[in-house]
């Protein structure tokens, strides 16, 4: 309908390098792997963000390290928020909850990538990536109200009629550490403008949950549970990973929130590092997860709750 192409790399490593050549002359462009498919792509993508171009990668996670198994995890989250690849480069990660947001988010993803010009991951797990329910597509974009970047990219001449060279090599030490402080710097801009998140029941919470992609939508049901018996638990639903949102564990009254738990389908803990950094303390922090491809369950999350709240 739109033109576009749909191409079976015949590796992960392939799939990024051909989003290199496609992204350098200004298309759109994604590819999609589980966990295993971002170790091999990381190279590829440290050279893309180092060449300063716009792409999206979809991973839905499953069971590891390793080989591991094929079934939903959520043990990808260091990786893909702290060190996606060498170089000390981040990228903007989105986490879904749904399918309907899943579709959102990565239309989103793709205007995040050309506003920044960086890398997108919209990072999901096998459950939303294997369930079927009904969603609503966006409106059709019209395709000429989609950036030209005529000011970068390869098809283009320079100011001066140059050729453009897109590379990640950057001659000189001292150029190539002003390169890494602009990427610091807007960073710090994403922190402080993009993140996202829901609050949920949060209003009068003594409990509250920090929970992220099916693992959330799966606490909901436990929260709604014990909210039925008199428990004021609430949840922090982190939407986008990096940045990571503080503003929602700051403004919480640690005087009435005695505590924090941490739900994710991983083990050890990987979300629960971020949540003690944004809590600083202030309250007691703790983690609960299945892992390996086996599902949380909200039966797991209830009997979790009632042990860490002594009831």
């Amino acid at each position: 309908q739109v033109g576009g192409h749909f191409v079976q790399g015949e590796s992960e490593v392939s799939s990024i390098n051909m989003l290199y050549g496609a992204s350098s002359v200004g298309t759109r462009c994604m590819t999609s792997s589980s966990g295993p498919g971002l170790s091999l792509k990381a190279e590829g993508l440290s050279c893309a963000i180092g060449a300063k171009l716009p792409l999206v990668i979809a991973i839905m996670s499953r069971g590891g390290p390793g080989q591991g198994e094929i079934f939903p995890a959520q043990q990808d989250y260091l990786f893909a928020v702290k060190a996606p690849g060498h170089g000390g480069f981040k990228c903007f990660v989105l986490a879904p909850s749904t399918g309907q947001e899943a579709v959102d988010l990565t239309y989103k993803a793709f205007d995040y990538a050309d506003k920044y010009r960086t890398a997108v991951i919209v990072l999901g797990d096998g459950v939303i990536a294997n369930t079927m329910e009904n969603i609503t597509m966006p409106p059709m974009r019209d395709l000429s109200s989609l950036p030209a970047h005529n000011d970068w990219k390869a098809t283009t001449k320079g100011p001066n009629g140059e050729r453009r060279w897109i590379t990640s090599y950057v001659p000189g030490p001292e150029r190539l550490e002003a390169e890494n402080l602009k990427m610091a710097a807007m960073y710090e801009l994403w922190k402080e403008t993009e993140s996202l998140h829901e609050e949920f029941m949060l209003d009068d919470a003594e409990i509250v949950i920090c929970s992220y992609g099916s693992s959330a939508r799966i606490a909901k049901e436990t929260i709604m549970n014990l909210r039925a018996e008199g428990i004021k638990i609430g949840m922090i639903r982190p939407i986008t990973l990096h940045p990571f949102p503080e503003a929602p564990f700051e403004k919480l009254d640690y005087n009435k929130v005695k505590k924090i738990i941490c739900i994710e389908m991983s083990n050890p803990g990987q979300l629960i590092e971020d949540v003690k950094l944004c809590v600083a303390r202030r309250c007691e922090v703790s983690h609960y997860g299945r892992s390996g491809g086996v599902i949380i369950s909200p039966e797991d999350i209830y009997k979790a709750v009632k042990e860490r709240i002594g009831r």
